[in-house]
């Protein structure tokens, strides 16, 4: 028996050059005005049988907003960035340059002191592949862009690295099914 999980990106929280790494802040107003716009086209996903979300704010402010009622779950959380946390990608590259393309190069590597993006698309992997198949026929989740790119990563077997190459917009969904180790990429007109 398969699964079929919708994964939708949480709306925004800052604009795109003042987003910081493993970042929690709450919906911006524009991230709230974009939940309205689309708000007619995402809303049916909220009767799937299980709800989740990451847990950050604006994933559950998201959630929330969608009517989805959304469970948190802790292993749908960002890539932890240690002490990179809190920080601008700008800011690091100009104060850690070397440690920066360290970190893009190799998918083993963790110069920040927290998660590798190996074990970052494993930890989602593992969450997607446990997912319950009996009797449910559907499940959606709201997650950092981050998330749903190593999810993607991950369901296709694509090399770590293509993480890269995977731009996840707010409020997008993408749809995996499939069963543990087994996914399939599914994508969907919105109407």
């Amino acid at each position: 028996m398969s699964v079929r999980v919708t994964l939708v990106a949480a709306a925004r929280s800052s604009a795109p050059l003042a987003e910081r790494f493993d970042d929690d802040r709450p919906l911006d107003q524009a991230g709230w005005h974009e939940v309205q716009l689309v708000a007619h086209s995402l809303v049916p996903l909220a009767a799937a049988e299980l709800r989740y979300c990451s847990p950050t704010a604006r994933s559950r402010a998201t959630g929330e907003a969608l009517g989805y009622a959304p469970l948190v779950q802790p292993a749908l959380r960002d890539c932890d960035m240690g002490r990179w946390r809190g920080c601008t990608f700008a800011d690091v590259a100009a104060r850690e340059p070397a440690a920066v393309d360290a970190w893009l190069a190799d998918p083993r590597s963790a110069p920040h002191g927290g998660e590798p993006l190996l074990a970052f698309i494993s930890r989602i992997g593992g969450w997607l592949d446990t997912r319950p198949a009996d009797d449910i026929g559907a499940i959606v989740a709201v997650a950092e862009p981050a998330v749903i790119r190593a999810a993607l990563v991950y369901a296709l077997h694509a090399p770590a690295p293509s993480f890269w190459n995977v731009d996840v917009r707010p409020l997008s969904t993408i749809t995996l099914m499939g069963t543990p180790g087994r996914w399939s990429l599914r994508l969907d007109a919105r109407a």
